[in-house]
């Protein structure tokens, strides 16, 4: 039996209308309340899984702590501190006690938290330093050569720091993960970023889907609903459709990276064919938490 627990990173505002695309601001204001300056609140959540013989795997490691001054004002990150590594530690658990990272992609608000917290005049380096890493082949690709139209959403430090350490797996489209192993499998994306990877694990409650960027937390559920930074909005809205009636039909949940409050929830269809989120749970403690992988 595994443990499945959300790690909350550090958090981010941004604005609304780039983060529901073309919903107008008086249906997406409902959702969620935009500040002065038009931006609302975002986490950025790592779904972490502790395996019966010790292995920790964490999915995704949000935006840390890497900016300069200047750029986490421009991104709207809140902390200073690189709150994943506090919460971990909350957790009992030191950044070497991870045995492997998941990564959906690599845009910088789900890759930043492998990177050290910005220290003036200092490069960059990995604060994982034990870690495996399992990246998308597509995803990383795409890293590698960004188009002009999302080349800001990368860190291209980044690459070559994975790259270093050995012990980076790349898996091939429609593949599975040998670091990983039995128990886990992917749902591919390309909507919002070319490769995503969307992790599937399967637990005593059903199965857990982590949602990435595809659906970052519960108004996104809503099929209609695409973000601005949407590669593909009409594709994106295709694979979540596929999605949620795989998902429905098998009883599975969904964990969000992004929404400020919500964790994971069921999922429910009413009678017009409509998805929203169902039975949200705001802290994983008070959801089962004991996973079986097989």
């Amino acid at each position: 039996m595994l443990t499945l627990t959300a790690v909350l990173g550090n958090s981010q505002r941004l604005d609304g209308g780039s983060m529901f695309g073309n919903a107008p601001r008086a249906v997406w204001s409902r959702w969620l309340e935009p500040d002065e300056q038009h931006r609302v609140p975002l986490a950025c959540r790592a779904m972490l899984v502790e395996e019966p013989g010790g292995r920790r795997i964490l999915f995704e490691a949000g935006v840390g702590a890497f900016f300069a001054p200047k750029l986490r004002d421009r991104f709207g990150v809140l902390e200073e501190e690189h709150m994943l590594l506090v919460n971990l530690a909350a957790l009992g658990i030191a950044p070497e006690q991870i045995d492997v990272i998941v990564l959906s992609h690599l845009h910088f608000d789900h890759a930043g938290g492998l990177l050290s917290p910005y220290a003036e005049g200092q490069p960059l380096s990995l604060c994982f330093p034990d870690t495996d890493y399992v990246v998308g082949q597509v995803a990383w690709e795409r890293a590698l050569a960004p188009h002009k139209r999302d080349r800001a959403s990368f860190i291209p430090e980044l690459q070559p720091l994975l790259e270093a350490t050995g012990r980076l797996e790349l898996v091939p489209a429609g593949g599975t993960s040998t670091t990983l192993g039995e128990g886990y499998r992917f749902h591919e994306s390309h909507g919002h970023t070319p490769g995503l990877l969307l992790s599937e694990v399967q637990t005593e409650a059903g199965p857990v889907v982590f949602a990435g960027d595809l659906i970052p937390g519960r108004p996104w559920v809503h099929l209609p609903i695409t973000m601005g930074y949407d590669r593909y909005p009409e594709l994106l809205i295709d694979e979540k459709t596929a999605l949620l009636e795989d998902l429905a039909g098998r009883g599975g949940r969904l964990f969000y990276t992004h929404d400020p409050t919500v964790a994971l929830s069921g999922l429910q269809k009413d009678e017009r064919g409509r998805f929203s989120a169902a039975d949200p749970v705001a802290s994983p403690r008070e959801w089962p938490t004991r996973v079986d992988p097989s």
